[in-house]
């Protein structure tokens, strides 16, 4: 069963980064300083489709100014991060009221922690694919809002008589928030796993059947109806028969073969 935790983590990690906007300023100085421009605003957001940012900057030659775009389109990997965040908040604040109110249709047939514990596992394994595939995207956009990398786009930065320099970076900040939130939620996620497993019928039918005990082997030996018994504390062995004296001189013997006999008897 999923702990509130989880919906906590996955709001913080969807927050972080479906609810990012960031930008960076650029600084063109020309030779000629009327064609210069000290505030060239780049502003992008989330989905990261940088490729349709676009801006302008000037040439330095004349007034005429050039139409650019950043590279890239990392739209994929940030959309299916927050897309799994979301739907995993779901799931889990839907599985916590069942859970809470609805506890005997839970437990009904079994059916309930079985489904919690496939979807567990599934969201388990999401969250382990997405928050990669979001720390790679993350790592690319990065490179691609650099200043540095933003400034060889413009042509009046390729000459060496105007001064291109970068004026104010982008914060990732909250990107890099979001990236560890993602690992934390597949590690809370995972931790679910055995909780959740315990739950079910498979868990509790291994602890209602445990293996068999061998039972121990009798010491004596018993072979084709044969028992042999001990010697006796003087040292004599023990027949299964019995001899005893009758009188004075007069002996009787019975021996339990085939049910007592008395010589006294026969005379």
């Amino acid at each position: 069963m999923v702990s509130p935790p989880v919906e906590l983590f996955a709001i913080f990690a969807f927050a972080t980064c479906g609810g990012y906007s960031g930008g960076l300023r650029l600084s063109v100085d020309c030779a000629n300083k009327s064609e210069s421009d000290f505030n060239i605003d780049i502003a992008f957001a989330y989905p990261f489709r940088l490729h349709q940012v676009n801006f302008d900057a000037p040439t330095c030659e004349g007034k005429r100014r050039e139409k650019l775009s950043l590279i890239g389109d990392f739209s994929s990997s940030a959309e299916f991060f927050v897309t799994i965040a979301v739907f995993a908040f779901l799931y889990s604040l839907a599985a916590t009221v069942v859970y809470i109110f609805f506890q005997n249709k839970y437990r009904e047939n079994n059916r309930g922690p079985l489904i919690d514990f496939i979807v567990t596992v599934v969201f388990s394994f999401l969250w382990l694919v997405s928050s990669s595939a979001w720390a790679k995207g993350l790592s690319d956009v990065k490179i691609a809002t650099d200043p540095d990398e933003v400034l060889l786009l413009m042509s009046a930065c390729k000459q060496q008589s105007n001064k291109c320099l970068p004026v104010r970076s982008p914060v990732m900040s909250s990107l890099n928030t979001s990236v560890v939130f993602g690992f934390l939620n597949f590690i809370l996620w995972a931790g679910n796993i055995w909780f959740v497993f315990k739950e079910t019928g498979w868990h509790s039918s291994g602890q209602r059947h445990p293996p068999d005990t061998m039972e121990k082997q009798p010491s004596g030996y018993n072979q084709g109806g044969y028992n042999q018994d001990s010697y006796g504390p003087d040292g004599g062995y023990n027949q299964p028969g019995s001899y005893g004296q009758v009188g004075e001189y007069g002996q009787s013997q019975s021996y339990g073969q085939s049910g007592p006999t008395s010589f006294a008897n026969q005379i």
